[in-house]
């Protein structure tokens, strides 16, 4: 398992759950396209799990 995933949010939150709003501005991602490189640990899995939708993940 890699030690950092990169994560890119590819939809906009707009009309996207509260919720869902504040796990993506927690993982980092502000702005469409943006990347963020995270740790691979089962709270940042989670955190993407819930807003898969939004996002793409790639092992870095």
């Amino acid at each position: 398992m890699a030690d950092k995933i990169k994560i890119t949010l590819v939809k906009s939150t707009i009309g996207a759950k509260p919720k869902h709003r504040k796990t993506v501005a927690a993982l980092g991602l502000t702005k469409l396209n943006k990347t963020v490189e995270q740790l691979n640990n089962p709270a940042i899995r989670g955190m993407v799990n819930q807003v898969s939708h939004l996002v793409k993940v790639e092992e870095v």
